[in-house]
């Protein structure tokens, strides 16, 4: 067994995690000497034959840590109608097929982002370097600019390989004190301010369209856990979208939709990420639960977006919205990578691919190769053939890869949670019933951790589990807890190796 340290130095519990799970932390030797040897600023041979956009004014809006860029927005006016332009890192040219470069990318699928650290797909000298739209430096992007309506609609669109300059680097924090009008932020960004306007209003119109065909939008709260230099976790809290990061999202999901249904309609081989209509017998059994609450869902012959995002904005506000998210939640079928178009249910989307972040998914700069083969007209028989024969295998990879990352990212919050709430034995909190199950009722507390409070430290009397409408019974007093119900609880313990964590009722 390979030692990985004492359990007690800072990262090696994250890292025994990522070990377990087979993720390869450190990048081969012939790997590291390919990426070293990728040149730090664009050559002038790189530029010929692309468009120069350096002049367009351009921002890169990201969380603060942030260090592997890969998006740049700009966006201007033609009369009426919107020029978004969402500029993505040319990662190919760094990145050639079949390199031992792009192999490792392939094993890994993924970059993993875990409470102290990413493990990159591409090593950091590309990651955060070459390949990194960083502010003032020329960089190469495939750029998408859409010609959007005042409606919304994409009237025109145009992907070409294109030279670019990052004006501003830009924080999801910076930008929403812009759109709150913040008298400093709209001091220091006051070159960027009537942009950031107008994205805003595009970014409305987007979600408002997108909302109308029945596009779904959970609104977790993921956590977000700050770490001191020990690595020990020092503050556990939900991180909130705001109208900045709600700007890229709505600006990537077009540059996705545009990319995946011009590549559909020229029938050329291609990545897709695609999202089931979810199965009848699970929509079934949420159904039977939600009559419970005296909500329903209309399903014919198979349920529709628009049906499961009436339900959530109906549950909005009320003491049991967490409890019927999530069960809705559950009852989805999860996203995944194919070369079959067959659309994505949640977005209420015909066409969907993962188009803009080259740097840190496999399935971005695979469908980037073949968009540069056709802007170029290199794709001929011959390579759509091997297009055809490598995609399936890819889109599985990809798909697996994309699960194993998630679940090594939950396994890691769940630890760092556990050794939060060590430190909080005994203390008392409110939280609301997230979870009842035969053997306890779970808890979340506001911060997002969740506990258990175990049936057999339910003391007061004798519970019974009732299936059909998930809530404990009590034998004697008829006393009942119920989803969406507000508790006290107080910390009774946590385990750092089980990642458990039990509560007591207060």
């Amino acid at each position: 067994a390979e030692n990985l340290g004492s359990m007690n130095a800072p990262g090696t519990d994250i890292l025994a995690i990522v070990k377990s799970f087979n993720i390869p932390s450190e990048f081969p030797v012939k790997v590291m000497n390919q990426a070293m040897r990728v040149p730090d600023h664009v050559q002038e041979a790189d530029r010929d034959g692309r468009t120069d956009l350096t002049q367009l004014m351009t921002v890169t809006i990201d969380g603060e840590d942030a260090k592997d860029l890969d998006d740049a927005v700009s966006l201007t006016m033609k009369d009426e109608n919107y020029q978004l332009g969402v500029h993505i890192a040319d990662v190919t040219n760094y990145v050639q097929e079949k390199s031992a470069l792009d192999r490792e990318a392939l094993k890994r699928g993924t970059s993993v982002y875990l409470a102290d650290r990413v493990i990159p797909m591409l090593p950091h000298v590309l990651s955060n370097g070459i390949c990194s739209l960083n502010a003032g430096e020329d960089r190469l992007a495939l750029s998408c600019i859409m010609t959007v309506s005042p409606k919304g609609e994409v009237i025109d669109h145009q992907i070409a390989e294109t030279v670019i300059q990052v004006d501003k680097r830009m924080s999801y924090t910076g930008v929403s004190k812009v759109l709150a009008e913040e008298p400093e932020a709209l001091k220091e960004d006051e070159d960027f301010v009537p942009m950031i306007q107008k994205m805003q209003e595009l970014s409305t119109i987007l979600r408002e369209r997108r909302g109308k065909r029945g596009s779904i939008d959970f609104d977790f709260p993921e956590t977000k856990i700050e770490l001191d230099e020990k690595g020990k976790p020092i503050n556990i809290k939900p991180y909130e979208r705001n109208s900045a990061t709600k700007i890229i999202e709505d600006f990537m999901l077009l540059a996705n939709e545009t990319v995946a249904e011009e590549y559909f309609w020229r029938e050329v081989p291609f990545l897709y990420r695609t999202h089931e209509v979810p199965d009848e017998e699970k929509i079934k059994k949420l159904s039977t639960f939600i009559n419970n609450f005296g909500y329903h869902i209309h399903v014919h012959d198979e349920v529709k977006p628009k049906e499961i995002q009436k339900l959530l904005s109906q549950v909005e506000g009320t003491p049991e919205e967490a409890l019927i998210s999530r069960l809705t939640l559950r009852s989805m079928c999860q996203a995944k990578y194919t070369t079959e178009n067959t659309g994505h249910f949640g977005l209420a989307a015909k066409y969907y691919t993962h188009f803009t972040s080259p740097i840190r998914r496999y399935p971005d700069l695979q469908i980037h190769r073949i968009i540069k083969e056709n802007l170029r007209g290199r794709l001929n028989e011959n390579r759509i053939e091997h297009y055809d024969k490598i995609l399936p295998e890819v889109a599985k990879q990809c798909s697996d890869r994309e699960r194993l990352a998630e679940e090594t990212e939950r396994e890691v919050v769940k630890m760092k949670k556990a050794e939060y709430m060590r430190m909080h034995i005994g203390e008392e909190y409110e939280g609301v019933i997230s979870g009842v199950t035969k053997w306890g009722i779970y808890v979340e507390l506001p911060n997002t951790v969740e506990g258990l409070v175990h049936v057999v430290d339910l003391r007061d009397d004798h519970y019974n589990f009732i299936e059909q409408t998930y809530e404990m019974v009590g034998e004697h007093t008829g006393k009942t807890y119920k989803l969406g119900e507000k508790v006290r609880v107080r910390v009774s313990d946590a385990d750092k190796l089980l990642r458990t964590i039990n509560f007591e009722l207060a």
